[in-house]
């Protein structure tokens, strides 16, 4: 990492150039592609000293019901209803193919939690208290998250939020969370 020159990270969701730079680069190379960020959002780009791009992240609103998530914060039906938006998902993380270096996919996660409920207050108004993640159990091994301290709280039943019938089956995925606050469960409870 440090042959890459000083690491610059910068939220761009409200500079065209940067969200445009940030789409085209989830929709060519994320497996999952990109159709954009609805609701509440951030995107947030790495690059090196030479300020080219290694890497690009998109945080959005959290999953409306998650078990896992739900069982580890502690909170009932009406408190999830009330504070879901003091939560943030991180929907698309993405290291560009050629960028080949160890340890910079953790960097960039603790590097940007650390400013993301700040980023959030400035954009929206209020912060955030814990960020979540769904890690393809098939596809990832989720050292990232682990190696920046995210805690793996279980993980999905392989089903989306379109699937009101129950017939859908999607990849099964480890749910991973981080607080931002140490009192997250207070603040989430109320």
């Amino acid at each position: 990492m440090a042959d890459l020159g000083p690491l610059q990270v910068a939220e761009v969701s409200q500079e065209r150039p940067g969200r445009q730079e940030i789409v085209a680069a989830l929709r060519r190379f994320h497996y999952l592609g990109f159709g954009g960020a609805v609701g509440e959002n951030l995107h947030y780009t790495v690059r090196d000293g030479q300020r080219r791009l290694l890497a690009c992240l998109v945080f959005g609103s959290a999953a409306w019901k998650c078990q896992g998530r739900d069982t580890f914060i502690g909170w009932d039906i009406d408190q999830r209803r009330r504070h879901l938006p003091d939560l943030a998902g991180n929907i698309r993380f993405l290291i560009l193919p050629w960028v080949q270096v160890g340890s910079l996919a953790s960097w960039t996660l603790s590097a940007i939690v650390r400013r993301l409920s700040g980023d959030w207050q400035a954009k929206y108004g209020h912060p955030i208290h814990l960020v979540e993640t769904f890690v393809e159990k098939d596809r990832f091994r989720g050292a990232a998250y682990r190696a920046a301290n995210w805690i793996r709280v279980g993980e999905t039943t392989g089903r989306t939020r379109q699937d009101r019938d129950r017939s859908m089956q999607t990849p099964v995925k480890d749910i991973y969370l981080y607080p931002l606050h140490r009192k997250f469960r207070e603040l989430l409870c109320t």
